[in-house]
């Protein structure tokens, strides 16, 4: 059921990858509230969907100094860890402000774009050019999937705070993964759960 009920939100949230109408993205704003700072599904499943995504690619990156890769590649993980660590604390912010609890909806699934605990488990054992793979495939899958995302939240999303914020990140993602293939580029996609949702 929970599985399920993930696969809906995602429906919901992807407007370039999975249509964002499943979970009521049509929901009206609540009755007093002005129109644009007025949560909807939308707006919501995108927030619970971002902040598990972040906090795995977070410990993603938390790794590379350690795992003695190539420099610039720990150079960019080590921005984008800054970057989700920013996000997350905004992510935060506008769960609070959208009033819905934080009771972890999808912890424990594996979703598109996601760093699996396998995959952090592989890394943390990993050194060299091995680590550096694990590193890139990650970092590419949770960034194209985070963008594609944000692009749903951008045109399906209704309050104006998660729309700014999705755009900031958008905007963010497009550039890290713009560094990420000038260091190395695209290759075979992994086969570890942590590949992007292909674009229609």
């Amino acid at each position: 059921m929970q599985l399920r009920r993930y696969l809906l939100i995602l429906r919901s949230v992807c407007a370039v990858a999975m249509a964002l109408l499943a979970v009521g993205c049509s929901a009206q704003p609540t009755a007093g509230t002005p129109p644009t700072t007025a949560f909807n599904a939308t707006d919501t499943a995108w927030i619970q969907l971002m902040i598990p995504m972040d906090e795995r690619a977070r410990l993603m990156t938390e790794l590379a100094p350690s795992r003695k890769g190539d420099a610039a590649l720990a150079a960019l993980a080590a921005e984008t860890g800054r970057r989700l660590r920013e996000d997350l604390v905004r992510l935060r912010d506008l769960l609070e402000l959208s009033g819905i609890p934080d009771t972890h909806p999808h912890e424990g699934h594996t979703m598109p774009g996601m760093v699996g605990l396998d995959t952090l488990e592989r890394a943390g054992t990993t050194t060299g050019p091995a680590f550096d793979r694990i590193l890139t495939d990650a970092l590419r899958a949770h960034l194209t999937q985070s963008r594609m995302l944000c692009a749903g939240e951008r045109t399906q999303g209704h309050a104006a705070k998660a729309k700014e914020l999705a755009g900031i990140i958008a905007q963010s993602t497009a550039e890290q993964i713009s560094r990420l293939d000038r260091l190395r580029p695209a290759g075979p996609a992994a086969s570890d759960g942590a590949t992007p949702t292909a674009v229609p």
